[in-house]
């Protein structure tokens, strides 16, 4: 059947005005009753787009015949937008710029360089924490921010100006996921006289938090979403659908955080990597729109692709609130309610599998240390602590004699001293003598006339952070009452935690104040440090030096307490080995107790000035307290006023002098910026495949390496090869900013591949971003082996376990891969945006045979390795040949499946990578 004929076409007006739409009720064959509301609109999108070259009527048939069985059959989808933040799209950014650059060195006008949808980059995660506890703490951090980002924020303030379809939300604004769902979500689109569902990839892997407004979104790498702002749809697998069932209500004593933590785990259990997840069941009722979204942006935790929550009465209510257009909200429900995109609840709807969850199941919940599936009840953590710690960092744990609380004003010194070793404190005050678990390992510390111990599972920075919670005003509003109440009963946070509280728009600075809840946070030393997300992407800034001087010296094993979503190793900050995820108003009780080896639930978190004992229920807000206080300080006009200046930007943002020129002006001397070294004098026609030979294992690593060990992120040593790179070109230790900061530098980024403190390199003898170099069997920093080796033209090939690049949707460790001079990564199974990235960079993403791995194989990583089948007739997911060599003479051959997944994905392979194939393409016209 030729769907050119038969798109569906239909009339509606809505406003009073017409517009056509593709109709799902109207195929000119079967139903789409029994598909699921995500699957219906992936079906819309190919119905409206169809062209008959890169959109089928394979494509269509798949979509209208769509089974709860998979099907290996790759689907097209054009998204009708693309959301950035500023780590990921300055990158994107720079390869505009220099995708220009190219094609006006080949003749061309740079000016038809240009997105062909509509593209918001949002600049939120440059911010640190270098300031807290202050009410000066966010003014001092914008102006770090600003210092430090100059050169990065000119290059998109030029891209503001000078790229049409591009629009830029300066720094201090808000979270770029948080902004979306409260303002740059439309749920349906009106456009050039159509209607059509709002659809988005994001080059940031939390973007489906717009799941739960009924936006089908996911995140993607950088490098398909400068694909598709060029215009070419995005290829992906036809997904299974797992119906997650949602029954009951959450319990008054649990939050939002603690469902969306609850249901990473049941999720992860269940093993949905690569699969839509959509929400149904009576449960649905009862949740807001902010405790849905909570849901879908941890989408990526649980492995699927989105998590997708069907439009409802709820979704207008929420529309409403949020000051969306009374047209805009018309068009929303008439659409849907027309097109078969509304929920009713009485769906007869057909899934791959149904994962059931009771609401009224949940307790109070955390995850960690450093996965955020590792589910752990509150009141279990005290008992669980000692066994995380033995068999995370072989430390044994004990009990000792001490006093509950370990810091008080002591009467000299202004110096620091520290003591080690296992510390019985005196009791010093009248609270009673007791006996509390302790570790082994203790500093006291004497600073500035205060005195304290820290311990392994002392807390040392506890941060409201992350859009997973700060889009939620429950949890918000729930953490500054129960602030309020602990202020009320003469508690205060302990000395030695960092404190941050990052909103993630300004409308939630705007019902903090009204309610008079800021001030009591701010009480306890939460108080605004910026709008960004901070904490959540490792920007935690420095630790207090005499903190971070005891935890070194004292080989501690201190923790995290955050809202956020990650809790990778390394992540938060690199001096911290435990993290632990949990809601905004369980960050503020953990920060008033100081250590995460305690019973929330059970044990006093403090003594009031009296003596007597304070517990968490003491000081817990109740559910219709929250409710009521929303209502009074949360106002329509908020979101207005916020969003009406949203682009405008500070005095700062509009004060940048940038040059308008079609072509970016490249600064030679910039160390942030630089043009990137993937298009420059580009042959129009690629040189053919060839097959690897001899190549070299520059990293054999084990399972869940994730893209935080890969890319670049946080922070970086004075002696990583970055730190080396940046002091040779006159950048002060002081001056290093992060590496997502400097996204926009090859330099920086290659030599940070592969350099996280944690990454476990089997053919190092060391802990750390370092490899081997065979041929003199010298250890080095993984970019200087990879310099070895390429001075031998020797090409290189990753080896890895399950679930390789898993986490966020970084870029960087894909190109940063391709610059190591990485032809291949062989792996047992990889993250699906990674194995994008990979393939998208031009290099090949392998698989060993099932019940295959480097191990069984009995590899060691000392091998030359050969890879035969590349060259000649190349298919999708083609079986290849590896012959391994190992030093002693020993030959190992198996066989690898190329996770080249369809016939684009050859191209893109073809030519090094998809951006190369795009300018291709453009120079041929």
């Amino acid at each position: 059947m030729n769907y050119q004929k038969a798109k569906s076409v239909k009339n509606l007006t809505v406003n009073n005005t017409s517009y056509q739409y593709s109709s799902l009720k109207d195929l000119p064959e079967g139903s789409v009753d029994h598909l699921p509301f995500s699957i219906r609109i992936l079906l819309e999108n190919v119905l409206r787009n169809y062209d008959g070259f890169s959109i089928t009527d394979e494509h269509v048939q798949t979509l209208i015949h769509w089974t709860p069985e998979p099907v290996d059959k790759d689907i097209p989808f054009k998204p009708a937008r693309i959301l950035m933040q500023d780590f990921t799209g300055v990158p994107a950014v720079v390869d505009m710029a220099s995708l220009r650059a190219e094609y006006v060195r080949q003749g061309k006008d740079g000016q038809k360089i240009n997105p062909a949808i509509p593209v918001d980059l949002v600049i939120d995660h440059s911010v640190q924490v270098d300031y807290f506890g202050t009410d000066y703490s966010y003014g001092k951090n914008v102006e770090l921010e600003y210092e430090r980002n100059k050169e990065r924020y000119e290059l998109l303030k030029w891209a503001q100006k000078g790229l049409k379809n591009f629009t830029v939300v300066p720094p201090g604004m808000g979270i770029c996921h948080q902004v979306n769902l409260e303002y740059l979500a439309k749920g349906v689109i009106a456009r050039d006289g159509w209607l059509f569902p709002d659809t988005l990839v994001g080059t940031d892997s939390h973007t489906p938090m717009v799941n739960g407004i009924g936006v089908i979104a996911w995140g993607v790498g950088g490098i398909e979403a400068e694909a598709a702002m060029l215009g070419q749809p995005i290829f992906f697998t036809c997904p299974e659908v797992i119906g997650l069932k949602l029954t009951g209500e959450i319990p008054a004593h649990c939050t939002a955080t603690d469902m969306v933590l609850s249901i990473t785990k049941v999720l992860r259990e269940k093993g949905v990597v690569g699969k839509f997840v959509e929400v149904f069941g009576d449960g649905l009722d009862s949740l807001t729109v902010t405790d849905r979204a909570t849901i879908s942006n941890m989408s990526p935790e649980f492995g699927c692709t989105v998590t997708y929550f069907p439009i409802d009465h709820r979704t207008l209510e929420y529309m409403h609130s949020t000051n969306r257009s009374q047209e805009q909200i018309h068009i929303v429900e008439d659409y849907c309610k027309e097109n078969l995109l509304w929920r009713t609840g009485k769906e007869q709807i057909k899934y791959s599998s149904v994962v059931e969850f009771d609401l009224g199941s949940l307790e109070p919940t955390v995850s960690g240390p450093k996965r955020p599936q590792d589910k752990i009840l509150v009141k279990d953590l005290a008992e669980k602590f000692a066994g995380l710690l033995e068999s995370e960092h072989n430390r044994e744990y004990q009990s000792v004699p001490t006093r509950k609380e370990s810091a008080w004003l002591a009467d000299g010194g202004s110096g620091t001293e520290f003591t080690f070793g296992k510390v019985p404190i005196e009791n010093t005050d009248p609270r009673p003598h007791e006996v509390v678990k302790e570790s082994i390992q203790s500093v006291r510390i004497i600073n500035k006339n205060k005195e304290f111990v820290l311990s392994d599972g002392s807390i040392v920075i506890a941060a409201i952070t992350s859009c997973t919670n700060t889009s939620n005003p429950a949890v918000m509003v729930g953490a500054g009452l129960l602030a309020r109440n602990a202020v009320e009963r003469g508690l205060r946070t302990k000395s030695w935690v960092k404190t941050s509280l990052a909103p993630g728009s300004k409308v939630v600075t705007q019902y903090l104040e009204r309610s008079g809840l800021n001030a009591d946070l701010d009480a306890l030393r939460f108080h605004n440090v910026g709008y960004g997300c901070t904490s959540c992407i490792g920007n935690s800034g420095p630790l207090p030096p005499q903190i971070a001087e005891a935890v070194d010296k004292g080989e501690l094993v201190v923790a995290s307490v955050l809202s956020g979503n990650r809790n990778f190793e390394a992540r938060v900050h690199p001096q911290v080995k435990m993290n632990f995820l949990m809601s905004p108003m369980l960050v503020v009780a953990y920060a008033l107790v100081g250590r995460v080896d305690v019973n929330l639930l059970e044990d006093p978190l403090d003594y009031d000035p009296n003596g007597e004992p304070v517990y968490l229920k003491d000081i817990w807000p109740s559910r219709e307290e929250i409710v009521k206080t929303i209502n009074e300080c949360m106002k329509q006009e908020d979101f207005k006023e916020v969003y009406d200046v949203i682009f405008d930007g500070s005095t700062d943002w509009q004060n940048l002098e940038v040059n308008l020129d079609q072509n970016f002006e490249w600064n030679p001397n910039s160390t942030y910026i630089k043009e990137a070294p993937f298009f420059e004098h580009l042959k129009v026609t690629p040189e053919s495949i060839q097959d690897i030979k001899d190549a070299r294992v520059l990293l054999y690593l084990g399972d869940s390496v994730t893209t935080d060990h890969i890319s670049p992120a946080g922070s970086f040593r004075p002696d990583s090869a970055a730190g080396k790179y940046l002091e040779e070109h006159g950048v002060q230790q002081t001056d290093f900013n992060s590496y997502g900061s400097r996204r926009g530098n090859h330099e920086v980024m290659m030599r940070g591949t592969f350099a996280n403190v944690r990454i476990k390199n089997k053919i190092a003898d060391k802990e750390g971003g370092f490899s081997r170099y065979f041929p003199t069997n010298e250890v080095k920093t993984v970019y200087e082996t990879a310099q070895e080796y390429a001075k031998d033209h020797t090409p290189l090939i990753v080896l890895a376990g399950k679930e390789y690049g898993s986490g966020s949707s970084r870029d960087w460790a894909a190109k940063g891969t391709f610059l190591l001079g990485v032809k291949a990564v062989i792996a047992e199974s990889f993250e699906r945006i990674h194995r994008s990235n990979l393939v998208g960079m031009g290099v090949a993403p392998l698989v060993f045979e099932a019940g295959q791995n480097a191990e069984t194989l009995g590899l060691d990583g000392s091998e030359t390795f050969s890879i035969t089948g590349l060259a000649e007739d190349l298919k999708p997911h083609k079986v290849l040949v590896v012959k391994a060599i190992h030093p002693s003479g020993k030959e190992t051959d198996f066989k690898v499946i190329a996770r080249l997944d369809s016939d684009i994905e050859i191209e893109y392979f073809k030519n090094e990578g998809i951006l190369q194939y795009v300018l291709r393409e453009y120079l041929k016209q």
